[in-house]
């Protein structure tokens, strides 16, 4: 009976003291101060002399030693030591993946690192393998002055804090990793925040018009606040760059900015573009996917042609306004998010209202504080500002040495009517700087490809009329050539995506004259004739 109390005793005296190990090894978060937290704990329960812990390193083939603990008056191996993998005791527990007891290192010194323990003074050395699942990441050594065998008790015991020393090595390792993946995506994300400030020049919109000042004081009045902003105006007048602008003037700036093109979305992906979807929600789904809303969750969410979104998007992002709320498809839980949204639109939302292309409830949702971008003809004092700052920024990327624009060429882009706005003046700049050699930048006709926009007559043509006889024309200059160089779109300053959408809705299509115009312009602009052979029309 009193042996019996006795074992129970020890045994619950290791299971004490191997779970003190356990907690106090697993709520470490960083190499220094596990390797701290390892030393001393063993001493507590089973006496030795000296306490060694090896990592492998397979780029060298060798052990290094990460923690050493020793009461001996003489020292040999010490930390950062390192042992060859061939010929020692630790390699030898790392090939086998099992324990290697040597009881009388006085009188006998099998393996190379033997000689070093027995100039210590050591009697006994047991080499321990710590084990993560079926891989030796290094080992466990404790040596005594005391020679013989251990006890079972002892050795059972070392064997599961090996294990144990070894799951927590693996799990701090896993976490600096993480903490350094963390650390990498937030310098790498302020990095591209500064490119991004630096490229958009977000400080001040470039123009000194009257009404761009007043854009700029709208910007700072509704930036401080989170009230949902829309911004108007024809293509390419800077609707992101303002959106931007507000957004790095508020207090969610140190946040992510995170732009949709909504006319870009595919039908059938919008819900799980802007909200997310589970793994499992859709064939394909293989994995969770976060959508827009919580990814700028915290900072801003920029929707750009908003009129484009289909009227069943509509609803669903119209709950995420009311609720603040987001159901990942699939999901069984919403997801609450902080999100400041600013819209942007080229065409009349309250037309769309009216033609029920566009609901009502959601127009007044966005049009809470609306800003309008004048086009560029309406601001020609701002044209000569943007034309240098252009120059400006392709001078050194292009390594130009212009530095100033003719007055011949400065009265072309004044008198110029800009149906591309800032972003086609920002083209013929390109255009320009490539062709430039000289000090003065030398702009001549050929360089602007947009056609004028048609004045406004008395009679009853509609927007939408002037719009579709622009776009044509656009097109039979490019021989409807849409995307690439002096394509359409470039032509009219636009995207070549916002192109199409804008030519399925105004019903343009290609009259067949135009295939053998296009295989014209194309034969003499860019392909010697035999090649024409080569391509095929769908």
């Amino acid at each position: 009976m009193s042996n019996e109390v006795t074992v129970n005793t020890v045994s619950t005296n290791y299971y004490r003291a191997l779970l003190e190990v356990t907690n106090i090894l697993n709520s470490q978060r960083d190499s220094d101060s596990f390797w701290k937290a390892i030393t001393g704990q063993i001493r507590h329960i089973i006496p030795w002399e000296r306490a060694g812990i090896t990592l492998f390193h397979p780029e060298i083939n060798a052990f290094r030693f990460y923690v050493v603990e020793t009461s001996l008056p003489k020292v040999i191996l010490q930390s950062d030591m390192i042992i060859p993998r061939e010929g020692s005791a630790i390699g030898w527990v790392y090939e086998n993946l099992r324990t290697h007891i040597r009881c009388n290192l006085q009188g006998e010194q099998v393996f190379l690192e033997d000689q070093y323990y027995f100039q210590e003074g050591l009697g006994r050395m047991i080499n321990l393998p710590m084990m993560v699942g079926n891989t030796c990441i290094g080992t466990l050594n404790i040596g005594s002055v005391q020679s013989g065998d251990p006890e079972p008790e002892d050795l059972e015991f070392l064997r599961h804090v090996a294990t144990q020393i070894a799951l927590a090595i693996d799990h701090v390792q896993a976490y600096e990793q993480i903490d350094l993946l963390r650390q990498q995506l937030a310098d790498e994300n302020q990095y591209l925040q500064e490119e991004i400030r630096a490229t958009h020049n977000f400080g001040a919109m470039i123009g000194s018009s009257p009404v761009m000042e007043q854009i700029q004081e709208l910007a700072e009045a509704v930036a401080p606040t989170n009230t949902t902003v829309l911004i108007t105006g024809e293509t390419g007048t800077g609707k992101e760059l303002l959106a931007r602008l507000i957004h790095e003037l508020s207090p969610r700036r140190n946040k992510a900015f995170i732009r949709v093109n909504c006319a870009g979305l595919p039908v059938g992906l919008v819900e799980s573009e802007l909200f997310g979807h589970e793994r499992g929600a859709f064939t394909g789904a293989e994995q969770r996917r976060i959508g827009r809303f919580e990814l700028a969750d915290g900072g801003t969410l920029f929707l750009d042609e908003i009129g484009e979104m289909s009227l069943e998007s509509q609803a669903k992002l119209l709950r995420v306004l009311q609720d603040g709320l987001v159901d990942r498809i699939g999901g069984m839980h919403s997801v609450p998010v902080d999100v400041r949204i600013i819209t942007a639109t080229n065409s009349d939302l309250s037309v769309a209202v009216a033609n029920g292309r566009f609901r009502s409830d959601l127009f007044f949702r966005l049009h809470v504080f609306p800003i309008n971008v004048p086009p560029l003809r309406d601001r020609p004092e701002d044209i000569p500002l943007l034309a240098r700052h252009f120059m400006d920024q392709f001078k050194s990327k292009f390594k130009r040495p212009c530095r100033i624009i003719e007055e011949d060429c400065l009265g072309r882009l004044l008198s110029y009517s800009w149906p591309g706005n800032v972003r086609e003046l920002q083209n013929v700049i390109e255009r320009a700087m490539i062709l430039s050699t000289g000090p003065e930048l030398r702009i001549s006709k050929a360089l602007f490809q947009a056609p004028s926009i048609p004045e406004k007559s008395a009679g009853s043509q509609t927007l939408k009329d002037s719009e579709k006889s622009q776009i044509i024309d656009a097109l039979e200059l490019a021989g409807w050539r849409i995307s690439g160089p002096f394509g359409a779109a470039e032509r009219l300053g636009i995207n070549a995506s916002t192109l199409r959408s804008r030519m399925k809705k105004l019903s343009i299509s290609r009259p067949r004259h135009a295939v053998e115009s296009l295989k014209n312009y194309l034969t003499l602009a860019f392909l010697p004739p035999y090649w024409w052979d080569l391509i095929i029309f769908i």
